[in-house]
């Protein structure tokens, strides 16, 4: 609701352009369990009287349902409006209300205290000017406050007001204030932030929200309203690079080809000349086109439809850029990772990574470190876990056009997707390119793979047996090559226990440890094949996710997925090396099919049943395989 005006009235023309030409603060209230986050913007809506009737009379209704402030109203109501979080008492979702004063426009975002949400706090900072930090003046700052002041610094906030609330539980005591405001400086003296706003106060009771508090005489600083009406978050956005990450090419007819999006930054006008990044093709703007007609010039935040004097190739996630500072490109980054997921991010495990409309194959190559929230400092870790952050270098499966964050939080900001569930599981954002993967570049060969397929007589092919230990992968492994070397074929196994003596040494058997473990076969296996050979692998490989990630990297049709399908209970009883026999006694930690999971295959090329198929027979079937699809022929 707007703030009432009596222009409303006598002139609703005049009103709405008024109204139209304010400024807009967008910001988040963040914090730890409990500090007031709700109710203080309950306390802001209702104190400037920003409340429609029908809203009034629902939050009495709902107060005295709950009871949580007896016979008063309980303010936080007006924001958690889910049944779950008025059930119990708590904010789950971001939820977003907008309001306005006489001298500006506001859209707040109240987030999530609870670690399990943090999730959700991230992605209301992400589009934030100014953070509300919260604080309990009983509880003073927790493990909470820093985590959330931390991600606010990570996404880019200069902006910080620190609301010292129910300052009416410790008296106004001037001390307790002065406490948490040394406390809070200590640790946020390193974040980067410009602006930084002590305010105590009293949510609940309306001390010093939208006025300055007679029961705060020695505060001598703005009320929290007074702050947010005042502060100066301007920049110079229209004299940034132009950054136009490309939504949708519009073609709806031979004469017409246009461009649409977002404008990140910058701004842009008819004749100026443009770049398009990653192809680096140039040309002029010819047209701004919107719903309302062309405009002369178009700035950051607006949606329009760009038309340009040349047909060069733009596709989806590509970004016009200007010509003096385009955007940089590579494949290669150094990232800050705030993880989402409850399963764990492990180095080696792909994923996809989408920054502004562009989707890529990205695989974690390094996890340098992780951040400990209570202290900043920097750990070693070989995962990172729940709403944990963390350092780590990052390889795309081709390159992409970006700006470091710091320079622009849209083109330098990305999100990690599983390839399986498409779930959103992470969130990022791009530090700089690592310079040396720019100077590595393939190098051309005279002899490829296709020569060396055809010197050998066959087409290269990746078995990949998977199975339980004692499965017999192996054995069957072994007997396959037997009968491939008898016809003259080139073969080579990787075994799992063997290259744990030599190229695999150095790992465990920790998740960690087994994804690298199969990220380094796999592409052992993937250099092998370039050899012309017939690959034979025989692992574990207990997650699909890394099988899956073994495929990606052969080309289509090479990669055969041979499930060695055999029950655990018979698996145990061969226990061939005594491996089982150790797990269940506590010797063997991490054992498959014990204490760690296998993921059986859903789809397999090939699927062979020991407990009825002798390994001889298997291993003829997968012969049998191999010739009728033509990998014992030379066809590529």
């Amino acid at each position: 609701m707007a703030y009432q005006d009596k222009l409303i009235a006598n002139d609703i023309l005049a009103y709405l352009c008024k109204h139209e030409n304010k400024s807009l603060l967008r910001f988040i209230t963040c914090g730890s369990v409990d500090d007031g986050k709700s109710t203080l913007i309950g306390r802001l809506l209702y104190d400037s009287k920003l409340l429609y009737e029908d809203q009034m009379a629902e939050i009495e209704r709902d107060s005295k349902k709950s009871g949580t402030q007896g016979d008063n109203i309980d303010l936080a109501l007006l924001v958690d409006g889910l049944a779950a979080e008025r059930e119990q008492g708590i904010t789950i979702d971001v939820a977003y209300r907008y309001f306005s004063t006489k001298k500006r426009k506001f859209i707040v975002a109240d987030t999530p205290g609870h670690e399990q949400y943090t999730r959700n706090m991230a992605t209301g900072a992400s589009t934030a000017d100014l953070a509300i930090i919260l604080i309990d003046a009983c509880k003073g700052v927790l493990e909470q406050t820093k985590r959330h002041s931390y991600i606010a610094s990570l996404l880019g906030l200069k902006h910080i007001v620190v609301a010292i609330n129910k300052m009416d539980l410790v008296d106004f005591s001037q001390d307790k204030f002065g406490e948490i405001v040394d406390t809070f400086s200590a640790f946020s003296k390193d974040m980067g932030f410009a602006n930084i706003q002590y305010i105590p106060m009293s949510a609940l009771n309306g001390e010093n929200i939208t006025a300055k508090s007679e029961e705060i005489p020695w505060y001598d600083g703005p009320s929290l309203l007074a702050h947010l009406e005042t502060i100066d978050i301007s920049s110079t956005n229209t004299r940034e690079p132009f950054r136009f990450p490309v939504q949708w090419v519009n073609r709806p007819d031979a004469n017409f080809r246009g461009y649409c999006g977002t404008i990140a930054s910058g701004h842009i006008k008819p004749g100026t000349e443009i770049i398009a990044m990653p192809s680096g093709k140039r040309s002029i703007v010819k047209e701004i086109v919107t719903m309302d007609g062309p405009l002369e010039i178009a700035v950051q935040h607006q949606s329009v439809t760009l038309t340009l004097e040349d047909e060069i190739d733009i596709s989806r996630g590509d970004i016009i850029c200007g010509i003096d500072g385009p955007a940089e490109q590579s494949d290669q980054f150094q990232a800050h990772i705030l993880w989402m997921s409850e399963k764990k991010l492990y180095p080696g495990r792909t994923y996809l990574l989408k920054t502004t409309n562009a989707v890529v194959p990205v695989s974690i190559t390094a996890l340098k470190h992780k951040v400990n929230i209570n202290d900043f400092s920097k750990a070693a870790a070989k995962a990172l876990c729940h709403n944990e952050i963390g350092l780590c270098n990052l390889s795309l499966g081709r390159p992409i056009a970006f700006d470091p964050y710091d320079n622009n939080k849209t083109t330098g900001s990305f999100i990690l997707i599983d390839r399986q569930s498409n779930e959103t599981i992470g969130m990022g954002v791009l530090q700089f390119s690592l310079r040396r993967a720019s100077n590595i570049v393939w190098q051309d060969l005279e002899i490829g793979k296709t020569e060396r397929a055809i010197q050998k007589h066959q087409n290269p092919a990746v078995l990949w047996f998977t199975g339980l230990s004692g499965s017999g992968k192996s054995t069957i492994a072994n007997l396959l090559e037997q009968k491939l070397h008898d016809m003259g074929r080139h073969t080579y196994i990787l075994d799992g226990d063997n290259l744990r003596h030599g190229l695999n040494k150095d790992l465990g058997f920790t998740n960690a440890d087994r994804v690298e473990n199969i990220r380094r076969v796999a592409e052992t296996a993937k250099l092998m094949s370039d050899a012309g050979l017939i690959v034979l692998v025989s692992f574990i490989s207990p997650f699909r996710a890394e099988r899956n990630m073994a495929r990606r990297l052969m080309d289509d049709g090479e990669f055969i997925e041979i499930y060695v399908n055999t029950p655990l209970e018979v698996a145990e009883k061969r226990d061939v090396k005594g491996l089982y026999a150790r797990a269940r006694s506590g010797e063997i930690k991490n054992f498959t099919g014990i204490d760690s999971e296998y993921q059986a295959p859903q789809t397999p090329e090939i699927e062979v049943n020991t407990t009825t198929l002798p390994a001889i027979n298997a291993a003829k079937k997968i012969t049998e395989y191999l010739n009728a699809n033509g990998f014992l022929e030379t066809h590529i």
